[in-house]
């Protein structure tokens, strides 16, 4: 092999191992250093107190959590839900998807419980009229879910927990909200799919959720590979990398008058 050859090649591969390799080395040394729960019997999954009781806010609402899984996983991404109420309703509704029985789950855990004992995060929180309009959406959206049947949960590429609420996400754009980017699965695509990134905003190539590319004013630039997400958010500036998400300015929480 051509020494010029030989080098480019070592360079993309010193490359690729330092965006994608490398964050989730670290992320793994500090799981390992950590005392986190490393099962589910031992994990914490309690309210957190972050929402209020459905009886004391009277206006419907819908709120998008995140959360670090548990284990190993937590390594490469997080978990997520969502949780709605309609105008005077006694009781919050969540919907997450999981990796045993029937994948939709309905109340499962409280509605702002900790996921593996960590603390979940808002990307959208849409209460009023705006969030009387996304209900019957979502709801639609849940009950139409095509992997809703025993067998259907695939943890890599998808579809899986995150595939689950892009799917609910794209359904309703009005959220103005975008998973993580170590959302792993919310780039899922059943086959290969070119056109519009799910804001409308840019360009996206995905072939299943193994590969792909996004470029947008809401998305940034964004590479997957294997699923792990890097790149750069130039609108609130951050870089993107596997295993930590953003690393930046926060990102604003969905709404419906999200631009």
């Amino acid at each position: 092999m051509p020494p010029r050859r030989f080098r480019a090649r070592t360079l993309v591969f010193l490359a690729l191992f330092a965006i994608f390799l490398g964050p989730l080395l670290a992320r793994a040394a500090l799981y390992a250093a950590g005392n986190g729960p490393r099962s589910y019997r031992d994990a914490d999954w309690s309210s957190t107190g972050a929402l209020p009781p459905a009886r004391q806010f009277e206006p419907a609402r819908v709120v998008v959590f995140t959360g670090t899984t548990g284990a190993w996983k937590g390594v490469f991404s997080v978990h997520s839900w969502v949780v709605l109420k309609r105008a005077g309703a006694r009781d919050w509704t969540r919907y997450d998807v999981v990796g045993w029985g029937n994948p939709v789950r309905t109340n499962g855990w409280p509605a702002d419980g900790r996921w593996y004992g960590n603390m979940p995060v808002a990307i959208a929180d849409v209460s009023g009229p705006d969030a009387e309009k996304m209900i019957p959406k979502i709801e639609s959206a849940v009950r139409d879910y095509s992997y809703s049947k025993a067998g259907d949960y695939t943890i890599w590429p998808g579809p899986n927990s995150n595939s689950f609420v892009a799917t609910v996400l794209r359904a309703v754009p009005e959220f103005g909200a975008q998973l993580p980017p170590n959302a792993v699965g919310r780039d899922f695509r059943d086959g290969f799919y070119a056109g519009r990134t799910d804001s409308g905003t840019g360009v996206e190539v995905n072939l299943a959720g193994y590969a792909g590319i996004k470029l947008g004013w809401a998305e940034g630039i964004e590479v997957n590979l294997l699923g792990l997400v890097a790149g750069v958010d130039l609108r609130h500036p951050a870089i993107k990398l596997p295993g930590f998400g953003r690393i930046g300015v926060d990102a604003p929480i969905g709404s419906a008058l999200a631009k």
